[in-house]
């Protein structure tokens, strides 16, 4: 079995990951990531191949559970509820219960809203050099999501400072500090909601809290913790990854001086997958190991975790034709950057619909927008975003 040594903190590699992908992927597909102390797949017919397969999955085998620490009492109480880190029976009932209230046909309606919301957020950006993470990218994806679940809107900001606190719990190098921070999130955060949930049982809305009340599967409902942990997971999942997706589309976008005939309503949605191919916002999925699996020699154990590198997945020349070239114009394809199998993400139609909408309304309203400074990328592995978009109009 070969080894990968590659640091995913190293200042080249957080700035650029692709090189060392490509690297790995000659020598693998499947390596042994020293620094994760675990088997990695970085082609994408095997990525593909294990998110799919049911010997694999996200939750921790029985065998492998420990106490949970003390400091992390609130932030397990919120996870334990997370169809993300389930299986079947219960992942199947818990999603089941979430697409009946998050529907297509519901998903489709907000695009009047996106549209709104996107119009308001670009007429008070600044001509000057100003920072669109926070003044679009991050604001559109928040507010969309907050209106979605029924929250008011104007608690955007708590919203947002709750979820980045819990999502740093999952980068490399975590600290108490950020373990900490991301506990007394999830008891806020989870004391809102649980008022709010309270509120929509006996004042149901046209929101997604009441539909998420009502709907039952096989005569079941959600308990108040599962319901809680879903909204929280709807959120930080329904926001974090767009808003970075946003990000890393414009600053390709700009980089590549794409022609702004590839953001028209015809063009847009295959601008938007080749935005999510070329630089997704999340990079490594993890799964366990149900049984022994043998991945073309190379084994990997029951019990055993595998990171399956979406990112790299999508720059495998076996499926894209000049990989590291950016072109919207390119034939779409399916990709790895919304996972796949039984973990698909939930919210794939919405992040779609909000790159699509959002990166279109962008560029109409300044196509003369430019970078002022080159974009670079945090220090936040396994997510890979912007630290600052710097722009002018």
């Amino acid at each position: 079995m070969k080894t990968f040594r590659q640091s995913p903190q190293d200042p080249d590699f957080v700035q650029n990951p692709y090189a060392a992908y490509a690297r790995a992927r000659s020598e693998g597909p499947v390596l042994y990531w020293e620094d994760y102390n675990m088997l990695a797949a970085f082609d994408a017919a095997t990525v593909q191949a294990l998110l799919r397969d049911r010997r694999l999955g996200r939750e921790i085998p029985a065998d492998q559970r420990q106490p949970v620490p003390a400091h992390l009492a609130d932030f397990h109480a919120v996870d334990q509820h997370s169809m993300l880190e389930l299986e079947p029976p219960t992942h199947t009932r818990l999603r089941g219960l979430v697409l009946r209230a998050f529907t297509s046909r519901r998903i489709a309606g907000l695009a009047p809203e996106i549209e709104a919301v996107a119009a308001q957020l670009l007429a008070d950006l600044p001509q000057g050099p100003f920072d669109l993470i926070p003044a679009f990218c991050t604001q559109l994806p928040v507010r969309i999501i907050a209106r979605l679940l029924g929250v008011p809107e104007a608690m955007w900001p708590d919203l947002l400072r709750w979820s980045n606190a819990m999502v740093a719990i999952y980068q490399v190098g975590r600290t108490r500090a950020v373990e900490d921070a991301a506990n007394q999130a999830a008891a806020d955060f989870s004391d809102f909601l649980r008022g709010y949930v309270d509120q929509r049982r006996h004042d149901p809305r046209d929101d997604l809290i009441t539909q998420l009340i009502a709907a039952e599967e096989a005569g079941e409902k959600l308990s108040t913790d599962a319901l809680i942990g879903t909204c929280i997971l709807l959120l930080n999942a329904g926001h974090e990854a767009t808003v970075h997706a946003l990000g890393n589309g414009v600053a390709c976008a700009l980089t590549h001086q794409t022609p702004l005939a590839a953001f028209q309503t015809d063009t847009i949605a295959a601008t938007t997958e080749e935005i999510l191919r070329y630089d997704p916002p999340l990079h490594v999925f993890e799964r366990f190991a149900y049984e022994d699996i043998d991945l073309g020699g190379i084994p990997l154990e029951k019990g055993k975790k595998i990171a399956l590198v979406l990112g790299a997945a999508g720059r495998d020349p076996a499926v894209y034709p000049d990989p590291d070239r950016f072109d919207p114009a390119r034939p779409v394809k399916p990709h790895a950057a919304f996972g796949g199998g039984l973990h698909f993400c939930v919210g794939a139609p919405l992040a779609r619909l909000e790159m699509q909408i959002g990166l279109r309304a962008l560029f109409d309203h300044a196509p003369q927008l430019r970078l002022t400074e080159p974009p670079r990328y945090a220090d936040s592995y396994h997510f890979h975003k912007l630290e600052r978009l710097m722009v002018e109009i």
